[in-house]
Order: C-alpha cells, then sequence, then structure tokens
C-alpha cells in the first residue's frame, strides 16, 4: 500500500527520493509506516548490492558491470570477471567476506562461457584499498557442464558461520538433471573459500556424486541468507506456481521436478503430485507464483518486532513479503512505487533494510528514522 507522495528528486544526491510507506498486514489493515528512501539511481540491471564499512555501495548490473556508489555517484569498479550477457545471465550476485575489513575479499557469481553454453560460477577477489578495481580474480567453483539455456542460473552466495561458501545452482532449464548428482544444475553447493570441497559435505567419498552438493532438486534458487542460528534458507521459483521458502538440510532433495505445488505454464501436472518419499516439503510456497528474488532474515536491530522474520522480494506483483512463525505464513507485504520488481534485499549494519527495484533502476533504505 502506498501512502504520501514523491518528493522533489534532486539530481542523484542521496536521500533524494523519500517515499513515506507502510506495511500491509494479512487482515488488510495498516500495521506500521515506514520511511522509504532512495540511496542509488541510474541503474540499467541491477542484481545484487553490499555496503562496505565506508558506507559506499557496491552494485552488480547483469551486463558484467560493478558499480561502485559515493555520495550518489555511480563509479564503475574494474577488474571484473567476462560474463556471458544472456537471458538471465551475467554478474549476479555480491557478498563481502566476513573479514573484509581486514582481507578487502569480495565473492561474485556470474554466468561463464563453459563447453556447451554457459554455467554458474563463483570467484573471489580483492576490492583495491581506493575501491576502483578487484585484484587478484580467481574462480572458486565453476559448475561442471554449460547450457545453452538462457534461465535458471540461481546464483546467491552465502558465507557460512565456519568460513564456507554455500552457491546456489539453478537446474538451467534442464528438470530432470535437478535428480542428477552426477551434475551441479539445481542444487545448493558448499565449497571452502578456497575452492576445495569441505571434507564434511554430504556425497564426499562417492564417485557417482559431486562432492560440491549439499543439497539437490531445486528449481532456480534465486534468494539465500542464513537464519538468527546460522541455518541457510533459500527462495525458488517454480514454474506456475509452487515458488517455494526452504530450510535447506545437508544432503536433502527437494524435489524438483518429481514434486511441487505449481504447474507447467502449459498447465500440465507436474510431476508426480506434491509429495514423495524422501523429497522435502517446502516450508512454505505460493500458488500463484510471485517470482521471488533475494531473502533477508532480519536481526531485529531497527524493527525489534521483526526480529528473525524473513523478507523476501517479489519480481512479480512489485512488494516485499514478510513471513514468520511455524509453520510459516506471509504475515505483511511492504508495497510502494518504490518496490518494483524486487530482486535482492539486505540488512545493513544499523539494521536499515536495503533493496533493489530493477522496475525502478535503483536502490532503497527501509528505515523508521
Amino acid at each position: 500500500m502506498f501512502r504520501g507522495g514523491m518528493m522533489h528528486q534532486a539530481a542523484r544526491a542521496i536521500g533524494a527520493l523519500v517515499i513515506a510507506g507502510s506495511v500491509m498486514g494479512a487482515s488488510g489493515v495498516v500495521a506500521q509506516e515506514l520511511r522509504i528512501t532512495q540511496q542509488v539511481s541510474g541503474l540499467e540491471t541491477p542484481w545484487a548490492l553490499a555496503i562496505l564499512p565506508n558506507g559506499d555501495v557496491l552494485v552488480t548490473e547483469r551486463d558484467g558491470r560493478l558499480l561502485r556508489v559515493r555520495e550518489g555517484t555511480n563509479h564503475e569498479v574494474a577488474g571484473t570477471p567476462q560474463v556471458v550477457d544472456a537471458g538471465q545471465g551475467g554478474l549476479l550476485d555480491i557478498t563481502l567476506a566476513r573479514d573484509f575489513d581486514r582481507s578487502r575479499t569480495i565473492f561474485l557469481t556470474y554466468a561463464k562461457a563453459l563447453e556447451g553454453g554457459a554455467g554458474t560460477a563463483l570467484a573471489a577477489a580483492e576490492l583495491s584499498q581506493d575501491g576502483a578495481r578487484l585484484e587478484n580474480l580467481r574462480d572458486l567453483f565453476t559448475m561442471s557442464r554449460g547450457s545453452a539455456a538462457g534461465q535458471h542460473f540461481g546464483s546467491r552466495v552465502v558465507e557460512a558461520r565456519d568460513g564456507t561458501l554455500f552457491v546456489t545452482v539453478g537446474e538451467r532449464g534442464d528438470r530432470p538433471a535437478a535428480q542428477d548428482l552426477g551434475q551441479h544444475n539445481g542444487s545448493v553447493v558448499r565449497v571452502n573459500r578456497d575452492g576445495t570441497v569441505p571434507a564434511d559435505n554430504p556425497f564426499v567419498g562417492r564417485d557417482d556424486v559431486l562432492p560440491e552438493i549439499w543439497s539437490y532438486g531445486h528449481r532456480n534458487p534465486q534468494g539465500a541468507a542464513l537464519d538468527l542460528e546460522g541455518n541457510l534458507w533459500v527462495s525458488e521459483h517454480g514454474a506456475r506456481g509452487g515458488d517455494e521458502v526452504n530450510a535447506v538440510r545437508k544432503g536433502a532433495n527437494y524435489g524438483w521436478p518429481v514434486i511441487s505445488y505449481g504447474r507447467h505454464y502449459s498447465g500440465a501436472k507436474i510431476g508426480e503430485g506434491t509429495a514423495k518419499e524422501g523429497m522435502e516439503q517446502p516450508d512454505f510456497y505460493w500458488d500463484p507464483s510471485i517470482a521471488p528474488s533475494g531473502l533477508l532474515v532480519y536481526s531485529g536491530k531497527m524493527f525489534p518486532d521483526w526480529r528473525g522474520d524473513i523478507f523476501i522480494g517479489s519480481l512479480k506483483f512489485n512488494y516485499i513479503a514478510r513471513l514468520k512463525g511455524d509453520p510459516l505464513a506471509e504475515v505483511a507485504q511492504i508495497s510502494t512505487p518504490a518496490t518494483a520488481r524486487v530482486r535482492d534485499i539486505i540488512e545493513a549494519p544499523d539494521g536499515a533494510i536495503w533493496f533493489i527495484s530493477v522496475g525502478n533502476g535503483a536502490v532503497y533504505r527501509i528505515s523508521n528514522d
């Protein structure tokens, strides 16, 4: 729901656009007033963002550019990987290492040229002290097989508390491959920061399984984050309906394309139904689809009542969903002109919530100040 209006927009100034937004509860009643402030503008195909300790903002553009935004001005960062900018592929996620203050390390996911087409890759690099370039760029993980398909790269990267890295990999439009443990398609993979395979990954030692695989049976997980206990959650696109939110467990099979709560775009039934022994049920699902992207589990720092709640951006219906409870339920929506095609959502150090609006080519900050 939108309340209030757009204030005068000064050219390229941080905080130039302020929207008075509100949270709409499940009952349709406005539950809380919010301040939504534009922080970055002039973006084309933004995919992910990260906030540096000095307050600068890093934003990936799918065409391969990495932007560093300081005081409202966008500066291109040199030294990014060579990406395949086609379909849904390109330069995708960005995450700061937990020890960024010391190491200057960042992690990037991108569509990499491989035999047969392109596939999801994870890279690491160090951001120069002046923020102008990436140094020592190297790949840590590359999926096993390329594809000419332009969709379903997944591509979120999350650093776990133990320093390992989770990367979501879409099934690249090859549905059966999500059940094939000899391929990375449709999986969450886990690697060490040097790209090696952790010894406690669930399938280490099996000749018929790629050792990086942590979980499988995913379709296109484009949101991922740790909860307050350090557990991994993902949001993933279904087909026509059946978008899912899942708590990801070691070695688990999430069912795609054997079970789903959606249908194929043709209207045909997917697989065997909604449940099968040995396959996980979603913690939450949407039908019809909302096209979920970025996912955040909130700490409660600025909004104590939201502690532990899950926020997920909708690319289709232009809002941010708030989920909570056991069983998980969508309890509210943040919907304003700012929330046009929400691609990424993160928590800033002060507890404000930042998100990317692809529809507006902008980054916004949600706060109560």
